[in-house]
């Protein structure tokens, strides 16, 4: 059975998965950027970057592993991009250049749907104002028996939470604290139907994972 994971979500001490006010210039919001700090440093992290060197190890392994395995992705629209309400025009195609580095169908949840947007490297972006489940059932035939991955932003990742869908939840604390942006756990109380079923602390982050019961 394909499952709904979360990878290497990095949050901040005070539990902020992002700064405010995300701009063009800070796609994480202001001060955002420190939470991926410990994923440039790794060999994964400079490769996404064009960059050489970078640490291996047990961070390295972790970002690895978490494209193990992915058919299709779910993210939020914030995550997209920082244009807000109708879309002025298609000019946006996301963060990431021409060659986004998913390489499979990826669904956008946004309240102002647009043409499907197909990139090079076989990317393929749909723009979807659906339910979480029923995005999450597009994704699962989409990923053609593989684990469908839900990326972000925070508020996505929590309304899956609270629907109950994700089923592996890996979350990278980093030792900083934000003071302002969103919470991934604000609404949720104690999370129930999850348990923590390991921990692992590196140099850098403390790794957490947690699973559906």
């Amino acid at each position: 059975m394909p499952k709904l994971r979360v990878h290497n979500f990095a949050v901040s001490l005070d539990g902020f998965g992002a700064g405010p006010d995300q701009t063009a210039d800070a796609p994480m919001g202001a001060g955002g950027e420190r939470l991926h700090e410990w994923v440039f440093r790794t060999r994964y992290g400079s490769d996404m970057l064009g960059t050489e060197g970078g640490e291996i190890g047990a961070d390295n392994d972790l970002l690895a592993a978490g494209n193990r395995n992915i058919g299709a992705t779910i993210m939020g629209r914030n995550m997209f991009g920082p244009v807000r309400g109708e879309w002025p025009d298609h000019d946006w195609t996301g963060w990431w250049g021409e060659i986004p580095p998913y390489r499979h169908d990826t669904f956008v949840m946004t309240h102002h749907p647009r043409p499907t947007l197909t990139m090079k490297g076989g990317t393929t972006f749909h723009f979807v104002a659906d339910t979480p489940e029923a995005v999450l059932k597009r994704a699962v035939d989409a990923a053609g028996g593989e684990d469908v991955r839900l990326g972000g932003g925070v508020g996505t990742v929590r309304r899956f939470l609270a629907a109950g869908l994700v089923d592996e939840l890996h979350l990278a604390i980093v030792p900083i604290l934000l003071g302002a942006g969103e919470r991934l756990f604000d609404g949720l109380g104690s999370l129930p139907g999850y348990r923590v079923v390991e921990m692992q602390s590196t140099n850098t982050v403390t790794h957490v994972w947690m699973s559906r019961q």
